[in-house]
């Protein structure tokens, strides 16, 4: 297998249990693996949550790691992707310096350029949010950086759907109702 390493992005679906993440974390901490970034949330399925983990790995490793979550009692489903088969978006919150927003019009010039909102702006701070791609985040991030203005700096994990027509995780969990159904008989 390749062992070039290059991005990948678990999703994996779980029961909303406690102590899952700790166990989803160790898988990578025993292959030391770092994760760089990890969103979790409420799936469009009851009682099913949804982690959003990427790091950066060769294949083979990412392959091992996905087997070894998708092994714990309470995962439903985990696979990996590359960025090509997903639609993905974070979000970045930036807290700048007003008073250098006000003297260096390149700033807001910045800032409308790359699409992103001024969400408040104060006599000391200015808070601007940016939706997107990690590269155009990361690139208004080393703009802004340039005019020394920012104060604070944050983004979310990444959140990302399949660009599959298929959905595995309604698929598994459909073929486990009626399982669950047959027993009842």
């Amino acid at each position: 297998m390749n062992q070039e390493k290059k991005l990948y992005t678990l999703l994996v679906y779980s029961e909303n249990i406690a102590g899952i993440l700790n166990q989803i974390s160790a898988v990578f901490t025993r292959r030391q693996v770092n994760i760089e970034s990890m969103n979790v949330s409420a799936s469009n399925i009851n009682n099913i949550h949804k982690y959003t983990i990427t790091a950066w790995s060769n294949e083979e490793q990412i392959v091992k790691i996905t087997k070894a979550i998708e092994k714990k009692i309470d995962v439903v489903k985990a696979d990996y992707y590359t960025d090509e088969q997903l639609f993905i978006h974070e979000v970045a919150l930036f807290k700048i310096s007003t008073p250098i927003l006000l003297e260096t019009p390149e700033v807001s010039r910045t800032i409308r350029k790359h699409d992103a909102r001024m969400m408040e702006v104060n006599p000391t701070y200015s808070t601007v949010l940016l939706a997107g791609l990690t590269e155009d985040i990361v690139d208004l991030f080393n703009c802004l950086n340039e005019f020394d203005c920012i104060l604070q700096y944050t983004r979310s994990g990444r959140i990302a759907v399949t660009r599959s027509l298929e959905e595995p995780i309604s698929d598994i969990l459909h073929q486990q109702e009626e399982e669950g159904n047959g027993d009842a008989e």
